[in-house]
Parts: structure tokens; C-alpha cells; sequence
């Protein structure tokens, strides 16, 4: 006997099936959205996707409630959205200080990847298309997070209004929970997004960071707000200065989307021929349409490749920069 579906029927059936896949998230136990912070939900600039307000208040109140954390303020990611829009960097970290009521959204950088023969991890500069959780992936993880310390070193010196000046950054550090446990591992956290790119070395031996020989390091400050980074969130560095005032010893949680299970339900969908939205599934439009569909690298399978990778590498012999001139 051959069975007759009604069309409906079997649209119903593949969004269950697509849904079941997201992550299980008790969103439920959140109370209702304040109405001075509805008006910051949705998808548009300096908005917060639905989804990713829900499970960043889940996670919040579920670790104030065991005591984990008591910051009444919380941090949310969404990785989904693109890097700049127009010509200014996009919106897509967000701070959430709701007994403040107080909400607001900034730059942010995601991994980008690696490009290894016969397989490429990268990410392109406007878009994230790929995410995981192996070590030396240089990639995002979707997931809980909670703010640890914060370490500040040293990278060198710059010049700034005619002076040598030392450059110092400081990173926070998260720990992470199920599939982000391994933060401290891969040396996950946040940090303003800029680097000294050295150029050389001279001597100045009444130096606190000179070497043992009496020589610093010398370069060029480099600004990369809002673009990639190596696996770490980076923020502008007037950002990162408020989120550092705020978590300085009293930290709290951050949710970053996407989750492994919300990318791989995207990818089906756009492989069945779905349309995510319509299947109850979020990621940014503009960004869905530029990468086709997203990848979800585990470390099971990633992780033996990149070590594979590095073994092959030759060594190299310890870096000698040239003296300044």
C-alpha cells in the first residue's frame, strides 16, 4: 500500500527535523524581555538577533542562580553578521546590563582560520563561513563562555607623537563549557583588536622589558578592529577598556552563535533547498547568501590534521630581529 503525504505534511516534517538539530537551550526559564530592551532585538544594525539575546540571558541567570557569577551585566557575540557594513565596522558583540537598563553593540573580530593543502578552514574578511573547536584551528566556537583574568604583557615598542612607547596588551581569558571546555587550551579570550608588527630591535639596557642583551623590540601598531583575528573576539580599543573595567574581578558570562548544532541545521537546510528562516533557524542574511552555507569543524577530525600539519612543518631557527638604524 503506498502512502499519500499532503505537501504541508512534509514541509512540517523536514523544519522538525531541521529544528531538532539546534542546540537544546532552556530559554523558557528566562523571564520576558523588558520593553526598553525589545527595542534593541531583531536583525538589523546594532540589533540582537531573537535567538542569541535568549540563550545569552539563559546562560546569564542560570550562573547567577548557582552563584557562579554575580555581575549583573552579561556579553553576547553573534558571529553570523558580517564585519563591516557600508564603510563602518558592523555591530556584533553586545553588552547587556539589564538592572542598568543599558545595551550596547560594537565591533568584534572572528577567527580566520587556516588554508592546509587539501583542506581550507579559512575565512574571508567579511563573512565567517567556517568554526571550530580544535586547537590551532584559529576559528570561533559558539558556545557558553564565562570571563576569567585578565593578563597584560608585553609586546614591544612604537612610535607615538615622536616618542618610543611601550605597548602593552591585555587578555582577558575565558572558560568555556561542553564543546568550548577546551578555551584555556586554545588560548581563547578577548583582547583589543591590535598588534605590533615588529620591524627590529635596539638597544636600551635601563629598559624594564629589555632581553638580556639590553634590546627591545621595535614596530609598527597595527589597528584591525572589526576584521579577523586568530580565534580570540577582539574588540576597538575603547571597547575593550569598558569591557575590562567591567569583568575586572567580577566576571560573567558570553554566549557566542553560532553553536555547532545551529550550523550544521543551517547547512542541511540550504542543502535540502530550505530556507532557514523559514525553518525556524537563524544566521545573517546578507552573510548566509556570501558563503552559500556555513561548516562546523570538530576537533575529532580537525585537530589530527593540524597536527599532522605542524609535524610536517621544518624547524625553524629562533627569530633574530635586525638592529634598528
Amino acid at each position: 500500500m503506498r502512502f499519500h503525504f499532503p505537501r504541508f505534511t512534509l514541509g512540517i516534517l523536514r523544519v522538525a527535523a531541521l529544528v531538532a538539530l539546534m542546540p537544546s537551550f532552556a530559554v523558557a526559564q528566562s523571564p520576558a524581555i523588558p520593553g526598553w530592551l525589545e527595542r534593541h532585538v531583531g536583525t538589523g544594525q546594532g540589533q540582537i538577533a531573537p535567538v542569541v539575546l535568549e540563550r545569552a540571558r539563559a546562560l546569564h541567570r542560570e550562573k547567577r542562580a548557582r552563584g557562579e557569577v554575580s555581575n549583573p551585566c552579561y556579553l553576547a557575540m553573534d558571529a553570523t553578521r558580517p564585519s563591516t557594513v557600508g564603510t563602518a565596522p558592523g555591530e556584533r558583540f553586545y553588552i547587556i546590563c539589564e538592572d542598568a537598563k543599558t545595551f550596547r553593540a560594537v565591533s568584534s573580530g572572528y577567527g580566520n582560520g587556516r588554508k592546509l593543502r587539501g583542506h581550507d578552514f579559512s575565512n574571508g574578511r567579511q563573512c565567517a563561513q567556517n568554526f571550530s573547536n580544535a586547537e590551532g584551528s584559529k576559528l570561533t566556537m559558539g558556545g557558553n563562555y564565562v570571563t576569567a583574568e585578565a593578563r597584560t604583557s608585553f609586546k614591544g615598542y612604537y612610535r607615538q607623537s615622536g616618542k618610543r612607547t611601550p605597548f602593552q596588551r591585555t587578555f582577558l581569558l575565558f572558560d568555556g563549557e561542553g564543546e568550548t571546555e577546551n578555551a584555556r587550551e586554545r588560548e581563547i579570550g578577548g583582547h583589543p583588536a591590535v598588534f605590533l608588527k615588529w620591524q627590529c630591535r635596539y638597544r636600551s639596557p635601563d629598559s624594564p622589558f629589555a632581553d638580556e642583551a639590553g634590546y627591545v623590540p621595535y614596530g609598527e601598531l597595527v589597528n584591525y578592529t572589526g576584521g579577523r583575528s586568530n580565534g580570540c573576539t577582539t574588540w576597538s580599543q575603547s571597547a575593550s577598556q569598558d569591557i575590562l573595567e567591567l569583568t575586572e574581578k567580577n566576571p560573567t558570562t558570553l554566549y557566542i552563535y553560532p553553536e555547532s548544532g545551529d550550523i550544521e541545521a543551517v547547512a542541511k537546510a540550504v542543502a535540502a533547498g530550505t530556507d532557514p528562516a523559514r525553518a525556524g533557524l537563524y544566521w545573517n542574511a546578507s552573510c548566509l547568501k556570501q558563503i552559500g552555507a556555513p561548516k562546523f569543524w570538530p576537533k575529532q577530525s580537525l585537530q589530527p590534521v593540524i597536527d599532522a600539519w605542524r609535524d610536517s612543518l621544518p624547524e625553524q631557527p629562533p627569530l633574530d630581529l635586525p638592529i634598528c638604524r
